[in-house]
């Protein structure tokens, strides 16, 4: 909870929107840590929703979570992975195509889009 907490803080700090994965389970039954109000642009992709890990992402922790990542994907659009201990480039590759993976959430490259 504390790196969700960080994340919502900085998200905040830039001025963008969003829902928290609390207030989405009063409606929803899986959700991401963050659903966006207004979609972000995120190294020229959209992203809709980030799923936020306080781990490092491994081959074997990453294909554990893809079924979550590809019900996220399906049911909310593009998003973004963020291990916050680093991940192997690896699962770059297993993940969905509108799926992005960093270790941190990359403000500089942020740009809120409008609706």
């Amino acid at each position: 909870m504390e790196y969700e907490l960080i994340l919502q803080e900085k998200l905040t700090n830039l001025g963008v929107s969003f829902f928290t994965e609390v207030e989405l389970r009063k409606a929803y039954y899986k959700t991401p840590d963050i659903y966006l109000k207004v979609p972000i642009s995120i190294w020229g992709v959209t992203v809709n929703w980030i799923e936020s890990k306080a781990s490092f992402g491994t081959i074997e922790n990453n294909t554990s979570n893809l079924e979550q990542f590809w019900g996220y994907q399906s049911r909310y659009g593009p998003g973004i992975v963020i291990y916050w201990f680093g991940f192997q480039e690896a699962i770059r590759s297993q993940m969905p195509d509108d799926v992005l993976v960093a270790d941190d959430l990359p403000t500089e490259d942020i740009v809120v889009l409008s609706v």
